[in-house]
């Protein structure tokens, strides 16, 4: 068995809630995630085990209240000179009055920053202000502290910082408890108390309580209610339930789009992929084959492409050379022709072919053209006649012979087409008419023909080739593309699939999460709400405007807090905003964040406020007087101001308060004084 870390208040209720809801063990293993955080959330969604919750009882020591002491300040701000604010441990009103730029400002920041490191203030200033935050009158050094009172101590623990260097977050920081110990300032265990129960609240946060980013203030009341825990619980699971659905969406939105390019292919795998995916019946294992199968589209085509890459066909000298020894060729025997020579090179043959037949048939006495008689005397006298006509037709003989190895060498030129060649081919159509030219028996018109033609199937065969390489970059036609496109968006539809059964069971986690969340919402938020109101009441004088209450609405980007008034005795008036004025703004504010402080679980028994008067009428600050010395009947307040009608109004009262005046000279040299100015 695991424990869910207690991530919130409450969360023990929320574990019995659970355990006793009845639901599926798949859905309180998604709720038990969520609690965890992140990285259960991630392992729960990849399918990895989440141990059931133990409940355990909480147990909650007694709450140890601290009261302000002492504020002491040197180099900061508006504050050179170290200057000190004493203050009487325990519940009552303080009131400092000092005019604007009397360092009042300046003692409140630094007591948060001493507390907290920082000022939400600092966060929205410009360049200017973080150059100049180190006080101009005094550089001997720059240090905030309080002292505060920890019930239970027999002395004060002082909560010190130090700026060494020049950036305002340079600040180094230390405690001094009771008995002298020094100790790092996380040693107090204030984190998440400092966070949630803020004992500063200034003006600029005030205003930005209901005129800022509705979101803040959700935030704020949800971090103040101890339910941040919970509210990032709805939150993650929210975003992972959003998430699922998106996967399990995305193929419906892509799939028109596939389809549309699928269409627009000619191959056939396209055409019975988009039958398969328009059917009634989803069938995604021939799907997959289909996908899978990106070869090319006519295999045979595809040897023919590699061929027609290879092929060669003769070299363009060649076919030169062969052309000039047809012609040269040529021109002998039209130079020989009618000649003496031509002559005795007809009658050599004539002679040579009778003597070869007379040599294979020796028994014929007779010529079988010419019934001559065929002898011994006969043979004699033909090798005479040889003998003597060979020296005269030896030059015609000779080009004869030229003439007869041009015409074999243009006949080994013109070979016939590779079998493989489609003969309808641009390319199989030049080679036909190139090897017909076997059949020309003059040499003029061989050479004619080889140069011609030759040069045609040479362009032929470039452009073949170069096409062949085209289509060899992608055999496929585009469907290689088309292939990875299905093949991925299959991937989706399968992931889809997973994701819509994964959603059934964390959007159930979700909506318990998100009822039970907003029990727990009402109910903490309801005596918030309350005191809130009873303040508002006061703050509001004669003014025909109630406060209603305060709802926690949405979540995540959504999340806002409405807050519902009532004007004239009109109820449901939810646009606060464009219902108030600047002044009632900053009643509303203050009706919203005084009943922090007087939560019970609030370990800070003092509150610094800085100027919450301003843009107040006379009236809501007499209203003001009364809640903060009621306030101060519980819980130190200690109130910065620059408006001498509060102290006024707590004087004309006769309301319980210590008001003081703070003074400051050209020097920053800041002191106080008893008694309004």
């Amino acid at each position: 068995m695991t424990r869910v870390p207690e991530t919130f208040e409450g969360g023990t209720a929320l574990l019995d809630a659970l355990a006793r809801s009845g639901l599926p063990r798949e859905v309180r293993s998604w709720i038990t995630a969520a609690l965890w955080g992140e990285d259960a959330l991630t392992a729960r969604l990849n399918g990895e085990h989440i141990p059931e919750p133990e409940t355990e009882p909480v147990v909650t020591g007694n709450i140890r209240r601290s009261y302000l002491t002492r504020i002491s300040v040197q180099g900061f701000r508006g504050i050179g000179r170290p200057a000190e604010l004493d203050f009487r441990p325990g519940p009552g009103l303080t009131v400092i009055v000092g005019r604007n730029g009397s360092g009042k400002s300046s003692f409140a920041e630094a007591a948060e920053a001493a507390l907290t490191g920082r000022n939400p203030r600092w966060d929205a200033m410009p360049t200017g202000w973080h150059d100049g935050w180190r006080n101009l009158h005094y550089d001997e050094r720059t240090e905030a502290s309080v002292d505060i009172h920890i019930a239970g101590d027999e002395g004060p623990t002082r909560i010190s910082r130090r700026w060494t260097g020049e950036s305002v977050r340079s600040a180094r920081g230390e405690v001094v408890r009771p008995n002298g110990e020094v100790s790092p300032l996380r040693t107090l265990e204030w984190g998440e108390n400092l966070v949630r129960y803020r004992p500063f609240l200034s003006y600029d946060e005030l205003g930005r309580t209901v005129s800022g980013r509705s979101a803040e203030l959700y935030d704020t009341l949800t971090t103040l209610l101890g339910l941040s825990g919970l509210a990032e619980a709805e939150r993650r699971l929210a975003k992972v339930c959003d998430g699922l659905a998106r996967r399990r969406d995305r193929p419906s939105r892509e799939l028109r789009r596939l389809l549309d390019e699928l269409r627009e292919s000619d191959d056939p795998r396209a055409h019975q992929a988009v039958q398969l995916l328009t059917a009634s019946y989803f069938d995604m294992d021939a799907l997959r084959r289909i996908a899978a199968d990106d070869g090319p589209r006519d295999p045979e085509q595809h040897v023919v492409l590699r061929r027609l890459r290879r092929l060669a066909v003769p070299e363009r000298a060649l076919i030169a050379d062969v052309v000039n020894e047809l012609r040269g060729a040529a021109m002998e025997l039209a130079m020989a022709a009618g000649s003496k020579g031509d002559h005795a090179h007809g009658v050599v043959r004539l002679l040579e072919q009778a003597l070869e037949h007379h040599q294979r048939h020796p028994t014929d006495t007779t010529c079988p053209t010419c019934s001559a008689p065929l002898g011994a005397d006969w043979v004699r006298r033909a090798n005479s006649q040889l003998r003597a006509l060979r020296p005269q037709a030896a030059v015609v003989a000779a080009a004869y012979e030229r003439a007869e190895a041009a015409r074999d060498q243009a006949r080994f030129l013109l070979s016939p087409a590779p079998s493989w060649l489609p003969p309808e081919s641009d390319l199989g159509q030049v080679w036909a008419l190139w090897e017909s030219g076997a059949d020309i028996t003059d040499l003029g018109e061989l050479a004619d023909h080889v140069e011609g033609v030759g040069r045609r199937l040479r362009a032929a065969a470039v452009s073949a080739r170069r096409e062949a390489s085209e289509r060899l970059e992608d055999p496929t036609g585009g469907w290689a593309e088309l292939a990875e496109r299905l093949s991925g968006w299959l991937d989706d539809a399968q992931d889809a699939l997973a994701a819509r059964d994964t959603l059934v069971g964390a959007e159930a986690a979700l909506n318990w999460l998100t009822e039970q969340a907003g029990i727990l919402r009402a109910e903490r938020l309801g005596p918030v709400a309350a005191q809130a109101e009873q303040v508002w009441y006061r703050l509001r004088q004669e003014r025909y405007i109630d406060l209603q209450g305060m709802r926690l609405i949405g979540r995540g980007a959504r999340r806002r807090v409405e807050v519902e008034v009532a004007v004239d005795g009109v109820e449901d008036q939810t646009s606060a905003p464009g219902l108030l004025s600047q002044g009632e703004f900053q009643a509303l504010a203050l009706s919203i964040c005084l009943p922090r402080t007087l939560l019970e679980g609030n370990p800070f028994g003092f509150l610094v406020l800085d100027d919450p008067v301003q843009a107040m009428d006379t009236e809501t600050v007499e209203g003001l007087a009364a809640v903060l010395a009621e306030v101060g009947g519980h819980r130190q307040v200690i109130v910065f101001t620059h408006d001498t009608r509060l102290s006024d109004a707590l004087r004309t009262l006769g309301l319980p308060a210590d008001i003081r005046t703070i003074n400051r000279d050209a020097m920053s040299n800041v002191w106080i004084s008893e008694g309004a100015a």
